[in-house]
């Protein structure tokens, strides 16, 4: 019984997941873009935050379907990248999307305010393909 109520909520923090990204998405729009530099940190920032969450939403919803009791789900960078690397195919591509989301939207988009399109591109490149895997829907 324990299973099917993790699956259950699993598909709840998909959802949370679809969600957050793409509330992340709609934010950035908010923000004009001028010589490859967004303009206004603010939106930049709520959307680099939304899209980090949106992440770790989809990775709690994996790791509830991989049989992870809901309180020991993971608390910090270190406890995802180890529960990633213990439950997620050895390929490193889920692994390095990750680290990618962490540095270019969790510490230079939200924390350090990068305003560089490029770099929140792909931090938002790599958060979609963990969201899409993980969950196996297109957002």
């Amino acid at each position: 019984m324990k299973r099917n109520k993790n699956i259950l909520d699993s598909g709840r923090y998909f959802q949370e997941s679809h969600r957050f990204y793409k509330n992340a998405k709609m934010a950035l729009k908010r923000t004009n873009i001028k010589y490859n530099r967004y303009q206004d940190p603010k939106p930049v920032q709520e959307a680099s935050g939304m899209g980090y969450l949106a992440v770790l939403k989809a990775i709690d919803g994996f790791l509830l379907t991989a049989g992870l009791p809901a309180d020991k789900l993971p608390a910090s960078i270190v406890e995802y990248q180890k529960a990633l690397n213990k439950y997620s195919s050895k390929d490193g591509k889920l692994f390095s999307a990750f680290n990618t989301v962490y540095e270019n939207l969790h510490i230079f988009g939200y924390y350090r305010r990068g305003m560089s399109v490029e770099m929140i591109k792909a931090g938002f490149e790599s958060a979609r393909f963990i969201v899409e895997h993980l969950s196996g829907k297109k957002v």
